[in-house]
């Protein structure tokens, strides 16, 4: 059965290192569901603000399955389009129907020191096939630095 891709796209703030995956959803997920691939959302905190600018994006995995095959142990890319990429990889059990469950959440720090717009994206892979995608809008404005302040009168 093939799996129609989406992507949702998001406006956002950006954030560095430090990757945390979430934890299982609970039960309340509908019949009707089991056999739609989940979305991925993004949100950033804060999503405008000066740099450098330290930001917090979280994924949410809505919909779908909770043992949908495709997202179950992916690896995570996130790719801050300031140069940096940030991966993150789990040694899983292998996959079982009905049994194994996907990560419902996942978040991310990252710090901008320029200022500029940013597209931050978020890629779940198995191996190198893109399953998930997310994508945020970043905003940062060029902050004052000390050296803005040496020849004030």
């Amino acid at each position: 059965m093939t799996h129609r891709r989406r992507a949702v796209y998001l406006s956002v703030a950006a954030v560095t290192a430090g990757l945390t995956l979430g934890v299982p959803a609970g039960a309340g997920q509908r019949a009707g569901d089991d056999n739609k691939k989940p979305s991925v959302t993004l949100k950033a905190t804060p999503p405008l603000g000066f740099a450098p600018l330290k930001v917090r994006v979280v994924a949410d995995i809505k919909g779908g399955a909770n043992d949908y095959a495709d997202f179950y142990c992916a690896s995570i890319e996130w790719d801050w389009a300031d140069g940096t990429t940030s991966e993150k990889s789990e040694d899983c059990e292998p996959y079982e129907a009905g049994k194994s469950t996907i990560e419902r959440r996942l978040s991310a720090e990252h710090t901008f020191r320029q200022g500029g717009q940013f597209d931050v994206v978020l890629r779940l892979k198995q191996k190198t096939k893109v399953v998930g995608l997310g994508k945020v809008a970043v905003r940062v404005r060029t902050g004052l630095s000390e050296d803005d302040f040496t020849n004030i009168p």
